[in-house]
């Protein structure tokens, strides 16, 4: 441990000290922590894991292993733990609204119990996709020494010897309703596609956001992409409990390590790795919590800077085990460094800059996954962000994964995700078609679910390439096509994809950054005044609060 004048008991000496807290120690040594535990300093072991899904279900023995490199490092580790949604379970169902509502919940449980027992420092684990930008929001508000460990990545499923993942499942039910592939094909792919424990294995949006966040250096370099599965995550967990005592004896807070310039470098690995859209939403809402300044026109002047070099699924071929292989984010954070993109001087909790961490990265001898400068799969990243008399506050259009940049063609308007999805199941959407699916946004939703039911069963009956997709809801990571999220402002709140009709013509321009719908101004004024919401159930009181609260997606759809 380094050595430090910082008082390791910074907050916890007021909980535990003195003969007035004898009442606190004594509940306390009811349940084991002794008087040498009682006089460490105390360390939060914030964790995500539950029984509902593969990418949280190991987390307990991880949080088992980081808590003994806490004690062995000098600390008195303590373990709580928090909700999870998973996003590829409840996907296309009403159940999908609470994914990004259980972000705000998980970072407002753990600031809440992590000031009340005031901890001198935090270790967060994360596995599913909200539990990552989660937990992180909260290690933000909370500014003690801290860090975020990411549970891992699931191997890849096999079938007639060739990988797969949870990606070919979603695709293969629009294959099976088009006729394409038979239920017995369907369920055999299903049995294999998700072998064990660990969070999907593209670069969807938990690889996305644990790279992201490694990059950014409020996760210790090396460690995301080691397998949720693989023998060596055991020493990675104890590493992270021993490595965040180190970050206490440092005094390192995340405002020290998250800046403008650390998000900007996290910004590029999404873009260079073709990840997921929800990084914008992600990025946004971390820099909101921090005190940042950051724009949604950021991510576009970044990517527009950074070469898509990672052949990752969803547009590529490889997934995160074999971006571990090849060398993992270290040697991501390498190619970035070598473009003169990375900003070399910024912080991690290793206490090495990112600048030192590209520079030792190892890279595996004739690695694929990792494109050389010189061969990019294209010269610009992942993602555009495009405005428009349909989204004046701006929206997300996905690159990776095809080659397309306009498409000019009719609107189908849907009301809701499962109004598309049973034209889709149907049949009735055809080339050219710009499927426009609304009221999915923060608080039209409420919940911004995510479209890849949809975007799925279109690839799998052979459309994705011919039709485009616009949404005021969020897409998975793991969606792929031509498709513009996050249409801002929301057609709940009046925004002008509520005067879309079926049949009128849709330009998606990326080259110029526009999305166009052909009415005036005049006309789009009239058709939202006239527009009303569908009527649907009750959506609860937990997502009801949240429909109040929400800000923009253009801001992160923050709730303060």
């Amino acid at each position: 441990m380094s050595t430090s004048t910082f008082d390791l008991k910074h907050r916890s000496r007021a909980l535990t000290a003195g003969p007035a807290r004898a009442a606190a120690r004594a509940y306390l040594k009811g349940i084991g922590f002794d008087d040498d535990a009682l006089a460490r300093p105390l360390v939060a072991v914030a964790n995500t894991w539950i029984e509902t899904m593969p990418c949280n279900f190991h987390l307990r023995a991880l949080a088992a292993k980081v808590k003994e490199g806490i004690r062995a490092a000098g600390g008195t580790p303590m373990e709580l733990n928090t909700i999870a949604i998973s996003d590829g379970i409840t996907m296309g169902t009403p159940g999908m609204r609470a994914s990004l509502v259980s972000r705000e919940v998980i970072a407002d449980s753990i600031e809440l119990v992590c000031d009340a027992h005031m901890f001198d420092a935090v270790v967060t684990i994360s596995g599913c996709d909200k539990t990552i930008p989660g937990t992180v929001m909260a290690l933000c508000r909370l500014n003690v020494p801290s860090l975020m460990l990411y549970g891992g990545s699931i191997m890849p499923g096999h079938l007639r010897g060739e990988p797969v993942t949870i990606q070919e499942v979603f695709e293969a039910v629009g294959s099976y309703a088009a006729g394409r592939i038979s239920e017995a094909e369907l369920t055999e792919l299903e049995d294999v596609a998700s072998p064990g424990a660990g969070a999907c294995g593209g670069q969807f949006t938990a690889n996305t956001m644990a790279m992201a966040f490694e990059v950014l250096g409020i996760s210790p370099a090396g460690m995301s992409m080691v397998p949720a599965t693989n023998g060596h995550k055991v020493e990675v967990a104890l590493e992270a409990g021993r490595l965040v005592m180190d970050v206490l004896a440092r005094g390192q807070r995340p405002s020290d390590i998250i800046t403008n310039k650390s998000l900007e470098n996290a910004i590029a690995a999404i873009a260079c790795s073709g990840g997921s859209t929800n990084g914008v939403l992600h990025l946004l809402a971390i820099a909101k919590e921090i005190g940042v300044e950051l724009s949604i026109d950021d991510f576009d002047r970044i990517s527009e800077r950074t070469p898509l070099l990672c052949d990752l699924k969803p547009g590529g071929q490889y997934v995160a085990v074999d971006l571990y292989e090849a060398g993992g984010v270290p040697l991501v954070m390498k190619r970035l460094k070598d473009a003169g993109l990375l900003h070399e001087q910024a912080v991690t909790v290793t206490g090495d800059t990112v600048g030192k961490i590209a520079e030792e990265a190892r890279e595996t001898d004739g690695q694929r996954v990792v494109r050389p400068l010189e061969d990019p799969i294209k010269p610009t990243g992942g993602l555009a962000i495009l405005r428009g008399n349909i989204a004046p506050e701006g929206c997300v259009v996905k690159l990776a994964g095809h080659e397309r940049r306009l498409h000019i063609g009719p609107a189908r308007v849907f009301e809701g995700e499962e109004d598309a999805m049973r034209a889709v199941t149907a049949r009735e959407i055809k080339a050219r078609d710009v499927v426009v699916i609304r009221n999915e946004g923060p608080a039209g939703g409420p919940g911004m679910r995510e479209m890849l039911a949809v975007t799925a069963a279109l690839v799998g009956e052979g459309l994705g390439e011919d039709v485009a997709l616009i949404t005021d809801g969020r897409f998975s990571g793991a969606t792929h096509g031509f498709m513009a999220g996050h249409v801002a402002p929301e057609a709940a709140r009046g925004g002008p994809i509520a005067a879309i009709r079926d049949g009128d013509e849709i330009t998606i321009d990326v080259a110029a950054r526009r999305l166009e719908v052909a009415l005036s101004d005049e006309e789009i004024l009239v058709r939202v005044a006239d527009y009303a919401p569908p009527e649907r159930p009750h959506a609860g009181v937990a997502l009801s609060k949240y429909a109040r609260l929400v800000s923009s997606a253009s801001q992160g759809a923050v709730t303060f």
